[in-house]
């Protein structure tokens, strides 16, 4: 592995104007904004016999702080011009039908963010929503935001991963739902009458992936007595390049779930699948970003090694060990990655220290990546719970099930009878438990991963400072 450089600090400098967070009028808009959020039930509505409702006139009187917020600060943003007189039109409609369930849809239909996107173009987004890996419930929530597009980028986009629907973004301030763990603004969390026949945009916070993923790498690293090579520990200590590495790297693993040989519907919305299933699709995705950031650092290309370094730590220290064991199918890509890496001599944890052979770990992840390739090509050939079982067995060989697992007992062991969405109920919430050396790295992490809730860019440079 060779030299990785930092082509420019992204989203800071090619759109000037005032900050809308700067403006007296975002702070109104947010605190009207999080006097709301209590009322609403999970749905979205204001239930106005519920105790600690506020009365119809004063949630009115609220909402028009909102909307008045919104009239100011829309000049600023004129490329938002049809969205904020939709946003207000809705929101003037729900107070009209009296705080039902809300519905946005014209408003959403109107924020079309991928149409435009310059380096440092700002957002102001306002929308009842649940936030992924946050909030589950549909509250009113605001956020500023920022486009990170930066001309190197536009370019590998346009001439070689073509993802005209991929908006990478930055947090400049936020209601509660986003303080939270939650690092996407995905239209589908949006309430909405109906769902639009196709959505045209999903934004993926980069300064929230890179903010954690240095806090939790660096002291995964320090745990662990790993030895990082010179580019690697730039990485971990430069959030600007590490929000540009996740660019790359999300760029690249957005579109790779509508490309290749699929024997299913690519996000898996339309179907009811054992958690394995996502675990490999997004671990297949990750894969397939690191073996072309392969291929670019063999070019030359600056970034190529940052993502191969980030993809690795991320999916080797944070994945395992963040969130609930319940179904935690990132979980389970980062162990069957330690694992194949281990089984390879890859890794080896030996002296209760950590070593990463550099020079074969990018071999023998690519090889992985093509196990997993191999398994989709040949699930097009096969019945849904055939695949469903061969999947089952690649992860089996390298993680080992839960003793009093089902589905490990083979076919023989399930009501084949009942239909392939009916056996996912065999499935244990924890299929696959942690190793002995990821319940001990997760004992040691807990701290810093729950510290990381709510992270930003800002705030993490912050705290290094």
């Amino acid at each position: 592995m060779t030299e990785v450089l930092s082509p420019r600090t992204p989203g800071k400098g090619e759109i000037s104007g005032e900050d809308i967070i700067d403006h007296p009028q975002w702070a109104v808009l947010k605190q009207a904004v999080e006097a709301i959020r209590p009322w609403q039930s999970k749905d979205g509505s204001i239930d106005f016999e519920a105790e600690g409702a506020p009365s119809r006139d004063d949630a009115a009187r609220t909402l028009g702080r909102v909307v008045d917020a919104v009239e100011q600060l829309a000049p600023l943003l004129p490329h938002d011009a049809a969205y904020h007189q939709a946003l207000v039109a809705d929101l003037r409609r729900w107070s009209d039908g009296g705080f039902g369930v809300p519905d946005f849809l014209d408003s959403l239909l109107a924020f079309q963010p991928a149409a435009d996107r310059r380096d440092g173009l700002q957002h102001l987004v306002l929308f009842p929503m649940y936030t992924q890996n946050g909030n589950p419930d549909r509250n009113l929530e605001a956020v500023a935001l920022r486009v990170v597009w930066p001309q190197w980028l536009a370019e590998l986009e346009r001439t070689r991963y073509d993802n005209p629907l991929f908006v990478p973004i930055t947090f400049q301030d936020f209601t509660p739902g986003y303080d939270t763990n939650s690092a996407v603004l995905f239209p589908e969390t949006v309430a909405v009458r109906e769902a639009p026949s196709r959505w045209t945009w999903g934004a993926i916070f980069c300064d929230r992936e890179a903010a954690r993923f240095r806090a939790v790498t660096e002291a995964a690293v320090d745990t662990l007595g790993l030895k990082l090579p010179e580019e690697a520990a730039k990485l971990v200590q430069d959030q600007d390049l590490a929000e540009q590495t996740f660019v790359l790297w999300d760029m690249i693993h957005d579109r790779t779930h509508s490309h290749g040989d699929l024997p299913f519907d690519p996000f898996m919305i339309k179907q009811r699948a054992p958690f394995w299933m996502y675990g490999l699709e997004e671990l297949r995705c990750d894969l397939t970003s690191f073996r072309e950031a392969v291929k670019l650092q063999a070019e030359g290309h600056p970034m190529g090694l940052g993502v191969q370094y980030a993809i690795l730590f991320d999916r080797l220290f944070r994945f395992p060990v963040t969130g609930a064991r319940t179904r935690n199918y990132d979980g389970l890509g980062g162990q069957l990655l330690f694992s194949y890496l281990h089984k390879h001599d890859a890794v080896r944890w030996t002296d209760n220290t950590l070593r990463i052979d550099w020079e074969r770990a990018p071999q023998v992840t690519n090889q992985l990546c093509a196990e997993i390739e191999t398994l989709y090509r040949d699930g097009i050939d096969r019945p849904k719970l055939v695949h469903w079982f061969a999947a089952y067995d690649l992860v089996a060989t390298y993680l080992s099930p839960h003793p009093g697992s089902v589905w490990a007992k083979g076919p023989e062991a399930l009501d084949l009878s009942l239909p392939p969405r009916k056996l996912v109920d065999d499935v244990l919430p924890d299929e696959f438990p942690l190793s002995m050396f990821y319940e001990a790295l997760a004992k040691k992490l807990r701290e810093v991963i729950a510290s990381t809730k709510g992270i930003t860019g800002d705030s993490a440079v912050r705290s290094a400072a």
